[in-house]
């Protein structure tokens, strides 16, 4: 049993301490579903109203990295934060989650990272860090995902 523990604590003490994610704030153009959606849309008011309320949460969380895809919308719902915590986001191809994956894995192993990712890829990206299976609908965009990769436990908040 005691080997065991010392077998198995190194690989634990070393793993990814906490994964956060989350979706872009609300788009101006509506979302996907509207009449007139853009390929990429600035955020809303609201979306930006979400992303400072999003900056004033996490602001104390320990941060070490922010993640976001190439589009505007996950950009600017990271800024706030990036800004309050003088980090420049690292831009991940949308398309691409299995090299975000690999991203965090290697070079922050050990660290905080928030991942600012899109309703189709957080299903990926949490199953990725050995989160559970979930849905993120369309119209929701008030989801904070903690991810804990040791354990595969996941915590779901709204914000």
């Amino acid at each position: 049993m005691a080997v065991t523990l010392l077998v198995v604590a190194p690989a634990v003490a070393s793993a990814q301490k906490l994964v956060i994610v989350v979706r872009h704030a609300e788009r101006a153009d509506g979302g996907s579903m509207s009449p007139n959606p853009q390929s990429d849309p600035a955020l809303s008011a609201a979306g930006e109203t979400r992303a400072r309320k999003l900056a004033a949460m996490l602001g104390e969380s320990g941060i070490a990295a922010i993640y976001t895809t190439e589009f505007k919308r996950t950009k600017d719902t990271a800024a706030p934060l990036a800004a309050k915590l003088n980090i420049s986001p690292i831009v991940i191809k949308a398309d691409d989650t299995k090299a975000m994956v690999e991203s965090i894995k290697t070079t922050r192993a050990t660290s905080i990272v928030l991942i600012v990712a899109h309703s189709n890829t957080i299903p990926d990206v949490i199953k990725a860090f050995g989160g559970p299976d979930v849905t993120v609908a369309d119209g929701d965009y008030d989801n904070i995902f903690f991810v804990v990769p040791a354990t595969g436990a996941m915590t779901k908040m709204k914000y």
